[in-house]
């Protein structure tokens, strides 16, 4: 697989076998295809979503709401939420699409069909998948800050050096990287994080979900609710 813009006709060869040119392949559940766009993947995952989705409404003879929506949190909210610190989708395109399994899900269910879908998410006390892309990446931003997991900070991040006091201590260093680096996790949390507030609670990792679930994220987001 040829990433980039420049292609290379460059054939390469394993025990004198020839090895096919190829636009994307799948590593550990996630496809990656030679832009480095997760496209493909979300046209991969939105498609069983969706069927799953469709199964449980056809399948459940109940039409009790709650046991509905447990279903699909079950069954397929984990689909598309799978790895998403990796491929969070970066293309409005994209990010509808992976929006409109809850979307269309939540439409189906009784008594929710004429209501918006900001509407439907707060009857059903549930978050868009977009926000809750933006929770994990804020969550592996602060295991990776705090040592929580087995990965570098330094091969991640750099406190920020501005000694500007205002928001909270922990503020990391702001790349302007170019192309599709600066949709990678590393660059697209910096902003998110850097505009916690000093009341953000970075004392545990349980206080700090708590803390991060009621603050107002809608400038990082693109999904009209």
């Amino acid at each position: 697989m040829h990433i980039g813009t420049m292609r290379s006709n460059k054939t390469f060869f394993i025990n004198n076998h020839a090895l096919p040119c190829i636009t994307h392949c799948k590593d550990l559940g996630v496809t990656a295809d030679n832009n480095l766009t997760p496209s493909s993947h979300v046209a991969n995952i939105t498609v069983t979503a969706n069927q799953r989705a469709s199964l449980i409404y056809r399948m459940f003879v109940s039409r009790d709401i709650d046991l509905l929506v447990r279903a699909f949190v079950t069954y397929v909210r984990p689909v598309v939420e799978y790895n998403t610190v990796i491929w969070s989708p970066f293309n409005k395109c994209d990010i509808e699409c992976v929006e409109k399994v809850q979307r269309r899900f939540t439409r189906w269910l009784p008594g929710l069909k004429d209501l918006t879908y900001g509407q439907h998410l707060k009857v059903l006390d549930l978050e868009s998948l977009e926000l809750r892309r933006l929770h994990a990446d804020l969550i592996m931003c602060y295991k990776i800050v705090f040592g929580l997991v087995n990965f570098s900070f330094s091969d991640f991040f750099a406190f920020s050096p501005s000694t500007v006091t205002r928001g909270h201590q922990y503020k990391i260093y702001v790349n302007h990287s170019r192309g599709a680096r600066k949709y990678f996790f590393a660059e697209r949390v910096v902003g998110p994080w850097n505009s916690l507030s000093t009341d953000t609670d970075f004392g545990t990792l349980k206080r700090f979900k708590l803390s991060i679930n009621s603050i107002d994220f809608q400038k990082f987001l693109h999904t009209e609710c």
